[in-house]
């Protein structure tokens, strides 16, 4: 199994560089991609990222030295990193790693643009949740 898409490569080996901040995922077409922690985490998959819908994203800050602590495989089709800042509801499949790890330029060139758009530096740190998060009340 692939991952969701079934045209999908599967990872062939994957290798957490804590000391670089890297994940290193080798897929079964050949290609290899180093994908760094603060782009997994501002790209996170959780809705809490994601938001809902369409508009619905929350602006990650502040990420640059977020390390990942535990990768927990999940079934057959992704793992489900924890980071060191708490964050860990993230479900990565791996069609979901290999659109991160081949689009890597333009998703860090999107999220530069999205950064200035909104007037915050990449390492400001992130603002204090108000209201209720997802599932808690």
């Amino acid at each position: 199994m692939a991952g969701l898409n079934k045209d999908t490569p599967t990872p062939q080996d994957i290798t957490v560089h804590g000391a670089s901040r890297l994940l290193e995922i080798a897929f079964s077409d050949g290609q290899t991609f180093r994908i760094p922690f603060e782009l997994m985490r501002v790209y996170s998959p959780s809705a809490e990222v994601q938001g809902h819908g369409p508009g619905q994203e929350t602006l990650q800050t502040g990420k640059r030295d977020v390390g990942v602590v535990a990768l927990e495989q999940v079934g057959n089709y992704a793992v489900q990193p924890t980071f060191s800042d708490g964050h860990e509801s993230g479900i990565y499949t791996w069609d979901y790693l290999y659109f991160l790890g081949s689009q890597q330029e333009q998703l860090w060139n999107d999220y530069h643009q999205r950064l200035q758009a909104a007037g915050v530096d990449r390492d400001a740190p992130m603002p204090e949740k108000g209201g209720h998060a997802c599932g808690s009340h």
